[in-house]
């Protein structure tokens, strides 16, 4: 295995990953572009933006849009008027454009690189990013490019970012996964993949390290293609040296957190066809009322810090 040295083998990982991860990826993490989807994309922006969502922007930039997620149910939902959506994987790119043609949206999707956009200066009134941040090589780049994209007071909002704390805590509930996944397993009667769960990482102390994986199937670069978790400090100050204003930081997701990535690692261990729908109903279900408990209850009273995600907000002067 051969440590990842340069920003390009980085973004080489990246795009190899997500290219082979297009065709599955609604699927695996259960992405929805009906009332929930929309209603978790919209619980996110709102917790950063308030009424000014209602405002709604002209003119949006998504950074690693992916399959859609973020851009299309913000147009479904109106907040987005026009939307631009880019992506380093090309595979990435051809599943939104899919996904655009079959709800019946026009987007503008393009693989670009985030720490190099090919657009005009001024040219959007928001930037946006759900789960990218923590895959680019070179952030400094990249927070200066959503800066000079933006035309002035626009917003950059970005969401589902690792932080580093609340990392290292969910450690805690994949590990138990890994320990009692062969009596799960036995209860259900579903044959084992044969391979450990590949988000539990061997040390909860061990971060996010990107590698290069040797042969085999493109899969494998799971593990290797997050390459930062953050501090709420540290995000902050990235925004704020790009030349930014008004940084928001806050935390997102804890029980919740703690709920999915242990079952997420269960299922793992099993051969996804015998994973039965009750068990998997249970685990959506589940996972989105953990989710309001977290919103309603502890977000507003714990720091940051200790959540898993986390979500940034600023605005260019």
């Amino acid at each position: 295995m051969q440590a990842v040295r340069t920003a390009d083998e980085i973004r080489e990982v990246n795009t190899r990953y997500h290219d082979v991860a297009a065709s599955g990826y609604d699927s695996k993490w259960g992405i929805d572009f009906g009332d929930i989807g929309r209603g978790q994309v919209l619980g996110k922006l709102r917790k950063l933006l308030g009424r000014e969502l209602e405002r709604g922007y002209d003119h949006g930039l998504e950074i690693g849009a992916g399959t859609g997620y973020f851009s299309l149910n913000l147009l479904q939902a109106g907040v987005v008027r026009e939307a631009t959506c880019t992506d380093i994987s090309p595979g990435m790119v051809s599943a939104l454009g899919d996904n655009a043609e079959r709800l019946g949206l026009r987007v503008r999707a393009a693989r670009a690189d985030a720490e190099s956009l090919p657009f005009p200066d001024e040219s959007f009134d928001l930037v946006l990013g759900h789960a990218v941040l923590h895959h680019l090589p070179d952030l400094r780049r990249a927070f200066s490019e959503f800066l000079r994209v933006l035309r002035p007071g626009g917003r950059i909002v970005f969401a589902g970012e690792p932080s580093r704390f609340g990392d290292r805590l969910a450690w805690v509930p994949k590990q138990g996964a890994a320990a009692v996944a062969p009596v799960w397993r036995a209860l259900l009667r579903a044959a084992p993949t044969g391979v450990a769960p590949r988000a539990a990482p061997a040390d909860p102390a061990s971060g996010n390290g990107a590698h290069v994986a040797g042969d085999g199937d493109d899969h494998d670069l799971e593990r290797f293609v997050d390459i930062h978790a953050f501090s709420p400090g540290e995000l902050s100050r990235r925004a704020q040296r790009a030349g930014f204003t008004d940084v928001r930081i806050r935390g997102e997701e804890l029980v919740a957190n703690w709920f999915g990535w242990f079952n997420r690692a269960l299922e793992a261990t099993a051969e996804p066809d015998d994973v039965p729908m009750l068990w998997r109903q249970y685990a959506f279900h589940g996972y989105l009322l953990l989710q309001r408990l977290d919103e309603r209850v502890l977000e507003p009273l714990l720091p940051a810090a200790i959540f898993y995600n986390l979500l940034l907000t600023a605005r260019r002067p």
